[in-house]
């Protein structure tokens, strides 16, 4: 593939191809070859200018390794018959510039023409702001930003000057494009940030797995998924079998279980175990939808400065009519009367409000913040109260093997090495922190056992040395597996409980040899997150935990929680979100599984620890999956207060700015065809001053 270096630095590249030797859909396909590259953080291709743009980790990759992937992209892949079928054609985005153009082009060549062609022409281009302007007074809405543009151009015309009228809709169909451009841009940059640009999958071809990214799969094709994956596609089960917690399709809020023949669904979460599953729809299609969907319903979740400020454009569209009126009536002077017309509050209060809310939702998706609607925004910005689960939310959710009991006359490092052979086929979170903690002490772990049987949502059984071995829960090993029990187990079970520990049981041949005691240890930015809120207003910080009293009382103690509570069902979350608003407090709960999900609604805002169960994004309004965790609550906090202050300000500054046009116009210092200028500038200046970001970095 040719290509040249158009700029670089450690981490960021872009690079220029020839538009007449790769076609928009070769550019496509090696888009997705490079994004699934390891090392890749970011690609995004432009088809217009005929460029990509590279992040990279810097770890892992450098300028010579990115020239060295553009080089491998020759004929042997982009122009391969069947991978291009594989990536669709893609669109390119209109230009604004060339739109504006063309609208200028227009405008003036009419000016060569015969008069009558060019008074034809006028009225042809001038009806459909009138029309706008009588359907609204059809409706009964006679006080609306178009009524005003109608009025003006219809006096206008009713004047014989039909030059001013067309010059006045010219400026505002200027006006009408740049804001709507404007407008689509926040939307698009909201919905970029919100899709991943890398999403993989694992695609299975026959034995062979491999890393795509996902738009590459197709219907029938076959994909994997393990414990912890989000379900990419809709499909069925193949082999294999799991529990997928699918909430957010059947707001069931237990997991289910699957197995062959059974259907999955796109955004569904592997809770435990491994699937196959055979393609029907192709789920990077439903993420997009899901996502424009969100962004739809998060313009009509707007702020209360945004509902104040459009019902204060409205009411303030009758004042314009009475001023022209009284100008006309005094003066007599229709120019003054089109001028004072071509000015209103309206446009630019309904167009910068929104603008500031997409932009600031935009600028928390850079940040590892999904927000879907701005009212969420200004309920964390103003709330009192903030309901904290405990694991993994003000823990990490990643436990850390504490202590081993070793029994039967073993040692420490033999349990410990049985137990990392079997656990590392797995990769639960239990599983992991044993697999670390033998990796840690530098201890080898035998493989020559048979193959591990997954008894899921219980434990693992395997054979070694003709040895059977079980490990797992109390249920599985003691009640299931008939395993003996060790006769100072209950003190054992009794001192877990009070350090807020966690067991896990390895025997072999019916008799215990293990037990681990697995901790969570507190993010170790909790303390420090909760003293931001406490020093923003906020009055109450409570944990409310389904964990012993032992787990529950070190992590309050850690964290300086204001009060906790433990051994709580997520009814007890809900009612005691219920009577903390009843009390006039506004409520904002912050969790990471799905029995979290009734608290989560009930509360003003709901707020899930992305990083700890992807499920949860489908029930909270706030999704925090930045890597800083919990400091996501208190960024959040501050956009909100931000973003409310910055549309308060815009409408005080709309009010001055426009107020200071009508002036002019009623002084006779500038004329309509100005007035409509100076207003669309001016409507632009608010909007693009709304698209600034307002967290400080």
């Amino acid at each position: 593939m040719d290509f040249t270096v158009k700029h670089s630095l450690p981490g960021r590249i872009r690079i220029r191809y020839d538009k007449s030797k790769i076609s928009s859909r070769q550019a496509a396909l090696a888009y997705s070859l490079l994004s699934v590259q390891d090392g890749m953080i970011q690609v995004s291709v432009n088809y217009t200018t005929g460029s990509f743009l590279i992040y990279y980790d810097v770890k892992k990759l450098n300028e010579k390794h990115i020239k060295a992937y553009f080089l491998a992209l020759g004929d042997k892949y982009l122009n391969n018959k069947e991978l291009l079928e594989d990536v669709e054609e893609p669109e390119e985005k209109a230009s604004l510039l060339f739109e504006l153009a063309a609208m200028t082009v227009m405008h003036y060549v009419k000016l060569i023409l015969p008069v009558h062609v060019r008074l034809f022409l006028r009225l042809f281009t001038l009806s459909p702001r009138i029309l706008k302007g009588l359907a609204q007074i059809g409706k009964g809405s006679l006080f609306k930003s178009e009524v005003l543009d109608a009025a003006a151009i219809s006096m206008a015309l009713l004047t014989g000057d039909t030059k001013t009228a067309s010059n006045i809709n010219f400026l505002l169909n200027v006006g009408d494009t740049i804001e709507e451009f404007t407008k689509k841009k926040s939307y698009s940059d909201l919905a970029d940030k919100l899709l991943s640009q890398n999403d993989q999958v694992q695609k299975v071809d026959g034995d062979i797995e491999k890393t795509v990214s996902l738009h590459m799969i197709r219907k029938g094709d076959v994909v994997a998924v393990r414990t912890g994956d989000v379900i990419p596609v809709d499909g069925a089960v193949l082999r294999g079998e799991g529990l997928v917690n699918q909430a957010s399709i059947t707001g069931e809020p237990l997991a289910v279980e699957k197995r062959q023949g059974k259907s999955v669904f796109a955004g569904t979460l592997v809770q435990e175990g491994e699937l196959f599953v055979e393609v029907r729809a192709v789920g990077s299609q439903t993420k997009v939808q899901n996502i424009l969907t969100m962004i739809d319903n998060s313009q009509q979740l707007k702020v209360s400065s945004q509902v104040r400020s459009e019902k204060l454009a409205d009411t303030l569209v009758k004042y314009n009519f009475l001023l022209s009126l009284m100008v006309f009536l005094f003066t007599g002077d229709l120019k003054k009367v089109m001028a004072t017309l071509m000015v209103d509050y309206s446009c630019a209060m309904k167009l910068a409000s929104p603008i500031a809310v997409l932009s600031a939702m935009k600028e928390a998706a850079e940040k590892g913040i999904i927000v879907k609607g701005g009212r969420y925004l200004e309920e964390v910005s103003k709330a009192d109260t903030v309901i904290f689960d405990k694991t993994g939310t003000l823990t990490e959710a990643t436990p850390q093997l504490s202590r081993i009991i070793a029994f039967a006359g073993r040692d420490e490092k033999d349990v410990l090495a049985l137990a990392a052979c079997i656990e590392e086929h797995f990769a639960h979170l239990i599983a992991s922190s044993i697999v670390k903690a033998a990796a840690e002490r530098g201890i080898l772990h035998p493989e020559k056992h048979s193959k591990v049987e997954y008894i899921v949502a219980h434990g693992i059984a395997t054979k070694l040395n003709g040895k059977k071995l079980v490990i797992g829960s109390r249920h599985f090993v003691f009640e299931d597996e008939k395993v003996n029990m060790p006769e100072d187990l209950e003190k054992i079970q009794k001192e877990a409980i009070e350090n807020g520990e966690s067991l896990l049981y390895l025997a072999e041949e019916k008799e215990v040899v293990g037990i681990f005691a697995v901790n969570d240890p507190v993010r170790k930015n909790a303390p420090q997150v909760i003293k931001k809120l406490h020093k923003s207003g906020v009055k109450n910080c409570v944990m409310i935990t389904g964990d012993d009293e032992g787990a529950a009382r070190k992590a309050a103690e850690v964290t300086k929680i204001d009060k906790y509570f433990s051994r709580a069902l997520p009814e007890d979350k809900f009612n005691y979100i219920e009577e903390q608003k009843e009390k006039g407090h506004t409520v904002i709960m912050i969790g990471d599984g799905i029995n979290d999900a009734p608290a989560l609604a009930a509360a003003d805002a709901g707020i899930a620890m992305g990083d700890c169960a992807d499920i949860t994004a489908e029930t909270a309004d706030i999704v925090l999956f930045s890597e800083d965790g919990l400091e996501g609550l208190y960024k959040t906090r501050v956009l909100g207060r931000r973003l409310i202050q910055k549309i308060d300000m815009d409408n005080r500054g709309i009010v001055a700015v426009n107020s200071a046009f009508m002036m002019l116009g009623l002084l006779g210092l500038i004329s309509p065809s100005l007035a409509a200028v100076m207003h669309n500038t001016s409507t632009i200046a608010f909007c693009i001053n709304a698209m600034q970001p307002v967290l400080d970095e």
